[in-house]
């Protein structure tokens, strides 16, 4: 599943074409994805001028000239690709329709925005522009990493005392916005920490000093474009490239890249999904 740096980097490639622009028409294909597709959503969303286009966490939001937001998370296996032209941005042709494009945007200037989705886990929804964040799906997710809420004294505070495993404190969505499985394990190996270690076993100090580590890798992913293993894309077709730098995402078996480690890699199992560290230098 898309991250914040695939989810952040996909919004900075539809900024060009979408920021500002009227959506002269959009083609919806078919009722619903992971959940029914917003009532009238073609009517309500043609003719509109999208003011603003912004992230919270890993939902993409696109604030709308009629009052409402239109609410976007990409899934398993979403895309959202550019075709067209937009004056020195892109000349992508319009390819032909796939049977995976459920969504079309039809903007003024020429460009066209699809979102194609596969496995149909991905969501849509439109709702009031006022009260936007505290939709059902956005209401409890916590500071976003790039801010300014999310800091040393937050993260210790927050974490203080919990007994739950390091992993899935930084996973859970309430502590923090936009992490997932890839950039939390990388987190975890450039801090030195196991992911198995309990939170209550940590020092505020090895706490805190993760603050400034997750900043670090999500500033290098979203400079790489984010990482793609399966079915990411960036906004222009192209392929993400931070997974060519992982450390120790999907690494099982190789040398630990730290130097001066000469450990090896290990795969374990975290409440059903795969982690990956180094026991000789993360403890």
């Amino acid at each position: 599943m898309p991250e914040l740096p695939e989810v952040e980097t996909v919004r900075r490639g539809l900024l060009p074409v979408m920021e500002g622009t009227r959506i002269l028409r959009v083609d919806v294909n078919r009722p619903d994805l992971r959940r029914p597709l917003p009532k009238r959503m073609a009517e309500r969303v043609s003719g509109t001028r999208v003011m603003s286009l912004r992230r919270r966490s890993k939902y993409l939001l696109a604030d709308l000239s009629s009052g409402e937001t239109l609410l976007v998370h990409l899934g398993m296996s979403g895309r959202i690709l550019v075709s067209g032209e937009a004056p020195g941005v892109f000349r992508n042709r319009h390819v032909m329709h796939d049977r995976h494009d459920h969504v079309v945007f039809h903007m003024e200037g020429g460009a066209r925005v699809t979102f194609n989705d596969p496995r149909r886990f991905g969501a849509m929804d439109l709702v009031a522009t006022e009260s936007a964040e505290r939709h059902r799906l956005l209401a409890t997710i916590g500071p976003e990493p790039l801010g300014n809420a999310f800091d040393e004294v937050y993260l210790t505070r927050t974490l203080k005392g919990r007994r739950t495993t390091i992993k899935a404190a930084l996973l859970d969505q309430r502590v923090v916005a936009g992490l997932g499985n890839i950039y939390v394990c990388e987190v975890l190996h450039r801090a030195g920490v196991s992911p198995t270690r309990r939170v209550s076993r940590l020092a505020a100090g090895r706490i805190a000093s993760l603050v400034p580590i997750v900043r670090d890798v999500l500033f290098e992913a979203i400079a790489a474009g984010g990482s793609s293993l399966r079915d990411y894309r960036q906004a222009d077709g192209e392929l993400g490239y931070f997974q060519h730098t992982f450390r120790v995402y999907g690494r099982d078996g190789e040398t630990c890249v730290k130097p001066g480690c000469g450990g090896r890699v290990v795969r374990t199992a975290q409440s059903g999904r795969s982690s990956f560290h180094c026991p000789q230098c993360q403890r």
